[in-house]
């Protein structure tokens, strides 16, 4: 076949690909409609995310050796943002793949209630209500979004409305996820900057189901996906390196800190709010308070926390009883030095205080949004008292605050190989000023050790 048939096969197999969708029409009297448009071709589909941890915000049910057989995920964990997803659905649930999930009626075994347009648009228009329980904004052009989707790769900007927003805004959660991820640099991020990655290219999707372990899959173990799926086990040509990463995760050397361009929240204290102050203090052009949601505390350049992980999380489940004179820990990393499959890696950890019931001894899982909402009425009893009753927990009717930490994983910002750490980074005087070599489990700096550390055996004390 000449080159020159070639070529017009492709760019006519190319055209195709981008109006393949031109014969979506409209009007539509509901997104539904358009999800049902989509099914009517794509017939697999549905049933495919129903069975997805985007859909239900819950892993798949497993055994644990201290708690029998539990479900968690987004849908029922408690953190120490906006602290839970029951009661609060519609402002929680603008950021959910779906349509129409406003109270715990939501039917999750309807495919008509999948939004595709939120990981298929290409038009960057499209836009949900954030307070609208997933609906699309008004003014959103439905029937061009819909005629946009092309290949149906979902871009940077697709995963980043919901993941980069976490928690109310750029980058408040993940520290490692912001909107400056949306075009970034190369020296910001290596993949997405320097090498133009889309987030898919690592979150491989395979029948809508996307890689990658969030709470409830590091509650469970599973869906992991590491550098060395990419780089190999022996990625440097210094063997010394290698030999580290036996017992340092990539991250640890390859994020020397998060939050570079944008800060990130790493405190927020539930019991200040509902005060009426007359001068509000910034940080990074953030407030550092509202009435709404208490005092807050940003940071830049932020150096992460180290712990040892072999991939797994414990989770502070609702109804677990708590010990107020220490900080609640909203979950708890499983890895230990003498672990072999445990590396050291590096974490975000978020603390803050929020209610709890003083005769319970539980963590309060409060009302914040609607009419009689907290953010309404700035009463603490009674949003408490409807957001238990919603989770199904008894409220005592007496409540305080605790103190909470909460540990998230740093995966992204990751720094090009001259940007990287170094030995003095971690070892030396100048190391202590970045890991803490007795709560990793050492007696002292292991380079001071010899021959253990040379022969890599740093995970033994």
């Amino acid at each position: 076949m000449k080159t020159w048939t070639v070529l017009f096969l492709l760019l006519a197999l190319q055209n195709v690909s981008a109006q393949e969708h031109d014969f979506i029409e409209g009007p539509f009297d509901s997104p539904q409609e358009i999800t049902e448009t989509c099914l009517g071709c794509h017939e697999d589909a549905g049933e495919a995310v129903l069975a997805t941890r985007h859909w239900t915000w819950l892993g798949p049910e497993f055994e644990t050796d201290d708690r029998g057989v539990i479900h968690l995920g987004k849908q029922n964990f408690i953190n120490n943002f906006c602290i839970g997803v029951t009661s609060n659905w519609p402002r929680c649930t603008s950021c959910h793949i779906s349509y129409g999930w406003k109270d715990d009626t939501f039917d999750h075994e309807d495919p008509a209630n999948i939004d595709c347009l939120v990981c298929h648009d290409q038009t960057g228009t499209y836009r949900k209500t954030p307070t609208g329980a997933g609906m699309p904004a008004e003014d959103v052009d439905l029937v061009t979004v819909a005629q946009s989707v092309g290949n149906g790769s979902p871009s940077r900007r697709n995963c980043g409305v919901c993941h980069f927003d976490g928690g109310g805004g750029s980058g408040v959660k993940h520290g490692d996820l912001d909107d400056s991820m949306f075009e970034p640099s190369a020296e910001l991020d290596v993949h997405m900057g320097g090498m133009d990655f889309t987030c898919i290219e690592c979150h491989t999707v395979d029948d809508h189901q996307i890689a990658g372990a969030g709470h409830s899959s590091m509650a469970e173990d599973a869906n992991h996906i590491y550098c060395a799926d990419c780089h190999g086990e022996e990625a440097h040509e210094r063997e010394i390196l290698n030999t580290h990463a036996a017992s340092v995760a990539c991250e640890s050397c390859h994020i020397p800190e998060f939050a570079r361009e944008e800060p990130t929240k790493t405190w927020w204290d539930w019991s200040k709010a509902g005060e009426t102050r007359d001068n509000i203090e910034e940080a990074f052009d953030r407030e550092l308070y509202s009435k709404k949601k208490g005092e807050f505390r940003w940071e830049k350049n932020v150096v992460p926390t180290y712990k040892w992980t072999s991939g797994k999380a414990k989770y502070y489940l609702p109804g677990d009883n708590i010990d107020p004179s220490a900080p609640v820990q909203l979950n708890t990393i499983v890895g230990t030095i003498s672990d072999p499959e445990s590396k050291i890696a590096p974490f975000k950890v978020m603390r803050g205080k929020q209610p709890y019931d003083t005769e319970n001894k539980y963590m309060i899982i409060p009302h914040l949004f609607g009419k009689d909402g907290y953010w309404s009425t700035f009463d603490w009893d009674s949003a408490s008292r409807i957001g238990m009753e919603a989770a199904g927990l008894d409220y005592s009717g007496s409540y305080a605050f605790v103190e909470t930490e909460m540990s998230w994983p740093i995966h992204h910002m990751v720094a090009s190989s001259d940007d990287a750490l170094t030995c003095t980074s971690c070892h030396g005087k100048r190391g202590e000023q970045r890991l803490d070599w007795k709560a990793l489990g050492y007696s002292r700096d292991p380079i001071t050790r010899g021959t253990r550390f040379e022969q890599g055996l740093v995970n033994e004390e």
